[in-house]
């Protein structure tokens, strides 16, 4: 924390004027005017095996806005055969409505403390229907921007397990820990938190209202997943409003819809409806050893590739063996050419023969499979090898495992199954080390291989969690406070600022931006601590925030004057704002 003493001018009877240019920021921000405030409805509360509730984004309209009637849709139609319902959260949704104001501040700012009321009467009605509401009933919640907010600082005081699973979209206060750095883990796929269901963007590391801190609780292990656009404005490092409004025309709630059917199916215990195309490689290991595995294995390959084919997916099938034989995977059926009817033919036209020491070509087979296929877009994605021996990395030709890794992560990803003896599994912890970082799993059961199956069918294509960091985003701009100057009711602060853009929050609620070197924000209450905070950004990148804590006013002044005070500056990108409404820490 650094403590900065500026210079404090106090006028009588005089307000700034300052003109300053202004975009709005949608989610947070609305220029439609706000609707009359509606009486409430006592509503009849019905008790579904499943109520589905929505939180809406700041300023939409209940029961009519474009992300909920989305997130309905896509749900509706993937839900397996329970009763249901859905809800849009009754809170107030609050947007802002002084859009007409050309000369002085942003806004009145005296609006901003309606919007963390808001985000705390969300809470409230949320904790109400889930803890309070019917006892035998599960819910699932989704929530968009300020939605979002609602549920991620209410979790901690929901009953998880009334809880099957809770989806934030663009949420301003998310907090992604492997984001942070300068080369952030996410950047190589690595620590990745379990609730990142889909943000693209590796340097996304906390919300632009600052995080809520667990952002999952432990009871929500398994349960939560956010979702953030790419270069969303309000979640990622970038700073692009078209993104955070962007989450319907991307199919974000198509993608978190997946996610959802599964989840109900298993949480009643009943079949799940949904099922995407999949795209199924075989791999088998054809050195001389191999006999009894493939005699053990042949009966459930043909039961997965039938199922395959049935659900409109496709299988291929290669056998490998060890470079020094010499010998390159080989294709006995590509994803073209196999087909329910001549799978089985393909299968027994492996023949057995080689071997030697122990390690075998598993990386590079894997390798040169994935990049010899076609894979589908849009498609469950999986590579099963079989095989009786562990691999060598680097491999004779100078891949390593984590090139395998890179290269299924790349292409959508790939699930990487093996299946291999207790013995070799409990040998060599590295063939679980490859399945995991792949989202695959290691079976050494040959009893219970219709488990495989069945695993690899009910799964679902999803976008992948990150993406490669393979552009440098550049140099992230930086702002200076050069002086701020005090009206009483309204501030005035002058900066240096590196980027081209400012964007100004006052207690969790985002007043604009501004392409000036200066900004001036009226209306303030004076008898409550208020926080400022300003964040440089250019046309793709935000950078450091800097946080002023405006003190208390208890002076009278009596006419125009100069006066010194010790204004508070955080510099500190970790920090979370200390508003009455920014939330727990």
């Amino acid at each position: 924390m650094k403590k900065i003493k500026l210079k404090i001018m106090r006028v009588w009877r005089r307000r700034a004027r300052v003109r300053v240019r202004f975009l709005i920021l949608a989610g947070v921000m609305i220029s439609a005017s706000l609707m009359p405030a509606m009486t409430k409805k006592a509503e009849a509360e019905s008790c579904p095996d499943l109520k589905i509730v929505f939180v809406r984004g700041s300023g939409a309209e209940r029961w009519n806005e474009q992300n909920y009637l989305e997130f309905k849709k896509q749900i509706e139609g993937k839900l397996p055969d329970v009763s249901y319902e859905f809800l849009d959260l009754d809170y107030p949704a609050i947007g802002i409505d002084n859009l007409g104001v050309a000369i002085g501040a942003f806004f009145g700012a005296g609006e901003s403390y309606e919007f963390g009321d808001s985000v705390n009467k969300g809470a409230q009605e949320l904790k109400r229907i889930v803890n309070y509401g019917c006892s035998k009933t599960k819910y699932v919640l989704g929530g968009y921007s300020q939605g979002a907010m609602v549920i991620s600082k209410t979790l901690p005081d929901l009953n998880a397990e009334k809880i099957i699973y809770a989806a934030t979209f663009g949420d301003p206060k998310i907090y992604l820990p492997e984001g942070s750095g300068l080369v952030p883990a996410a950047c190589h796929n690595q620590n990745l938190s379990d609730y990142r269901a889909y943000v693209p963007d590796c340097r996304a590391y906390q919300g632009l209202l600052g995080s809520y801190r667990p952002y999952q609780p432990e009871s929500f292990i398994g349960k939560l997943g956010t979702w953030c656009n790419k270069y969303d404005i309000f979640c990622s490092s970038h700073f692009s409003i078209s993104s955070h409004t962007s989450y319907v025309s991307d199919d974000l709630y198509e993608d978190a819809s997946r996610v959802i059917a599964s989840k109900v199916a298993a949480a009643f215990n009943v079949k799940n409806k949904y099922s995407s195309p999949h795209d199924t490689a075989i791999l088998i290991d054809s050195t001389g050893s191999m006999a009894w595995m493939i005699e053990q294995f042949r009966n459930e390959a043909l039961r997965l590739a039938n199922e395959t084919f049935e659900k409109g997916g496709r299988v291929a099938l290669y056998d490998y063996r060890d470079l020094d034989d010499p010998y390159e995977p080989v294709a006995r059926c590509d994803f073209e050419t196999c087909t329910a009817e001549n799978f089985a033919e393909f299968l027994d036209s492996i023949i057995l023969d080689g071997g030697g020491d122990m390690p075998e070509s598993l990386l590079s087979a894997s390798v040169n499979v994935m990049n010899r296929l076609r894979w589908r877009r849009g498609a469950t994605k999986s590579l099963v090898a079989l095989t009786d021996a562990p691999f060598i990395s680097p491999d004779r030709d100078g891949v390593t495992m984590q090139d395998v890794i890179d290269l299924s992560r790349r292409i959508d990803p790939v699930n990487i199954y093996v299946i291999t003896s207790e013995t070799v599994a409990s040998a060599h912890p590295e063939i679980e080390e490859l399945t995991t970082a792949t989202d695959g799993a290691v079976v050494t059961d040959f009893g219970s291989l219709n488990l495989l199956t069945d695993q690899i069918m009910a799964r679902y294509d999803t976008l992948p969690r990150v993406e490669e960091d393979l552009v440098d985003p550049g140099v992230a701009p930086e702002l200076q406070v050069d002086e701020f100057m005090d009206y009483g009711e309204s501030i005035t602060v002058k900066f240096k600022n590196s980027g081209n853009k400012v964007i100004a929050i006052l207690n969790d609620a985002i007043l604009g931006i501004a392409d000036t070197d200066f900004i001036t924000i009226g209306g303030l209450n004076r008898t409550i601590k208020n926080e400022l905070v300003l964040i440089p950004a250019n046309d793709t990148l935000k950078g450091k925030k800097v946080t002023l804590e405006i003190p208390i006013d208890g002076s009278s002044d009596s006419g125009g004057s100069w006066a010194t005070a010790e204004v508070v500056i955080i510099e500190d990108n970790t920090s979370i704002p200390k508003a009455p409404n920014a939330g727990r820490v």
